[in-house]
């Protein structure tokens, strides 16, 4: 949700803070591209799959980015933050069996 902020707020400011925020998603990105090729990675493979799709997506809108800053070409990467922050946000469904629940991945009470 930050890195959305910080794309957003670049958008109307000079070419460098918006080169700037750009390379911060794409870090944040390569993090979580990094994390579903972990090995003992216990998110479900079709949702490593899709998040790594939609990091290859933001590594090639990154590099034209950064290499013809454009403003409005922001937007999708702000867009698809904001969709995956607001997913992992979500409280998951409640269940009487508290014991045999899974971790939600994403869900920092439940990561650290």
């Amino acid at each position: 949700m930050e890195a959305a902020r910080r794309l957003r707020e670049a958008k109307s400011k000079d070419k460098r803070e918006l080169s700037e925020a750009v390379r911060l998603n794409w870090r944040l990105w390569t993090i979580f591209q990094s994390s579903m090729l972990e090995p003992d990675c216990p998110w479900p493979v079709d949702l490593r799959g899709n998040i790594l799709s939609l990091a290859d997506f933001i590594d090639k809108r990154s590099v034209a980015l950064l290499s013809k800053p454009d403003p409005d070409g922001v937007e999708v990467l702000v867009n698809i933050n904001l969709q995956i922050g607001g997913g992992l946000l979500a409280e998951p469904p409640q269940s009487h069996d508290t014991q045999s629940q899974a971790p939600v991945p994403g869900r920092v009470n439940q990561v650290l």
